[in-house]
């Protein structure tokens, strides 16, 4: 078998996922059964929340203050999600403005009973914009 099959020693590639080395591991998270849709994966909703929680945390590092969520440039679900699997983030900065942050986030889960292999679940894209008091957009310190 040629190393650009879909197989890898009798699995799937998609199970062999390695987590990314050029990103930061900022949250884990192990979904339950109230986080159900009526399929009985996870619901897309609450993964979107995490995602959001975990792309906000290297951006809170350049804002030092009040930040909000200001678009979803891309979202996408490349695998379900289930009941008990070991959820990890990874983060990184793709773009930094004068109010805003871009980043981008790589979700993987380890399967229940399947820990140590890594399945890409979601990827995602977002922007964070630093506000004021009033809710106003700010400049994000440069020092």
């Amino acid at each position: 078998m040629s190393a650009d099959s879909s197989q890898t020693q009798g699995h799937p590639r998609h199970a062999r996922a390695e987590p990314p080395s050029d990103k930061e591991l900022v949250l884990k998270v192990i979904p339950m059964p109230a986080d159900t849709n009526s399929n009985g994966d996870i619901f897309g909703g609450w993964v979107m929340a995490q995602v959001d929680l975990a792309g906000a945390v290297i951006p809170a590092r350049y804002v030092r203050g009040r930040m909000a969520t200001v678009a979803v440039n891309e979202f996408i679900f490349k695998q379900p999600v289930r009941v008990g699997d070991i959820l990890s983030f990874f983060a990184s900065v793709k773009r930094v403005g004068r109010t805003s942050i871009t980043v981008e986030v790589e979700v993987f889960a380890e399967r229940f009973g399947a820990q140590g292999r890594f399945v890409k679940v979601t990827q995602a894209t977002t922007t964070y914009v630093a506000i004021d008091d009033q809710g106003k957009p700010r400049p994000i310190p440069q020092d």
